[in-house]
């Protein structure tokens, strides 16, 4: 039996996340055109939400922005996220030594989140952002994650995402997915080609709790240029260390590649 899920929460959830993927700000009418509900259900959302704190209104325009609660709240998520503050100096010092940016994303609701970015000094910026999703078809985070799941969360997963092919490299066949994930599991790291965007490589590695689970991954992207022949190993074994050192920080037991 599925969840009882509340409408209005849902609605009011759909009224803030609008403002993540649109504009900084937005008015009744845009928020109302664009979630196509009526400007009296949006109008009794936002008032209750800016009660909150969790929208603020522009006095000279009236349209309203995301408020103070939400960072509060976020804050404090950051600073009770265990696998964060654990990683971070890890993730840190590895740009640091391959001069190129290092990501830490989780696995959310079949997609992967990026919850730790640090650039290095020669790093590029690319297109990830804390807090933004990405698939986990055709990025090497979401590929090293994928790689660890059981067979049928796979099966489940590839089956009922869309296979959005963002490049010509990128892969969208189910079958030619699962095969590239034996070679992840039996490498221990995952290379993502220019399959999310040209002229970007990146190279990740899973991140396991102490159940076993894998729960995490970080990478290194860079401009696929500077991953050359010479660059690449070093690359490598600097990820699958970090994700080592991760792992058993998290109380991993297992064999790490």
């Amino acid at each position: 039996m599925s969840e009882r899920l509340i409408q209005s929460i849902e609605r009011a959830a759909d009224v803030l996340e609008l403002f993540l993927i649109t504009s900084p700000e937005l008015s009744v009418k845009e928020i109302s055109e664009k979630l196509q509900l009526s400007k009296s259900t949006v109008h009794g959302i936002i008032k209750t939400l800016e009660h909150r704190g969790y929208l603020q209104q522009n006095p000279e325009d009236l349209k309203y922005k995301l408020g103070i609660k939400l960072f509060t709240l976020g804050n404090f998520v950051g600073k009770h996220l265990d696998i964060g503050n654990i990683a971070r100096p890890i993730i840190r010092d590895l740009a640091d030594e391959l001069n190129e940016t290092v990501h830490l994303v989780t696995f959310q609701r079949d997609e992967v989140v990026y919850i730790e970015k640090v650039e290095g000094p020669s790093a590029l910026t690319i297109y990830s952002h804390i807090g933004k999703r990405a698939p986990v078809h055709c990025t090497g985070v979401g590929k090293a994650i994928l790689a660890h799941l059981s067979e049928k969360e796979v099966d489940r997963l590839l089956s009922s995402v869309s296979l959005e092919a963002f490049t010509e490299y990128t892969m969208t066949d189910i079958n030619q997915i699962k095969k590239h994930l034996v070679s992840v599991r039996e490498t221990g790291y995952a290379v993502d080609d220019e399959e999310i965007e040209l002229g970007l490589k990146c190279i990740a590695g899973p991140i396991f709790n102490h159940k076993g689970n894998v729960i995490a991954s970080i990478s290194c992207a860079a401009p696929k240029m500077r991953l050359d022949e010479e660059k690449l190993p070093r690359v490598i074994a600097g990820i699958k260390r970090a994700a080592s050192e991760v792992s058993k920080s998290l109380g991993y037991k297992g064999n790490i590649f």
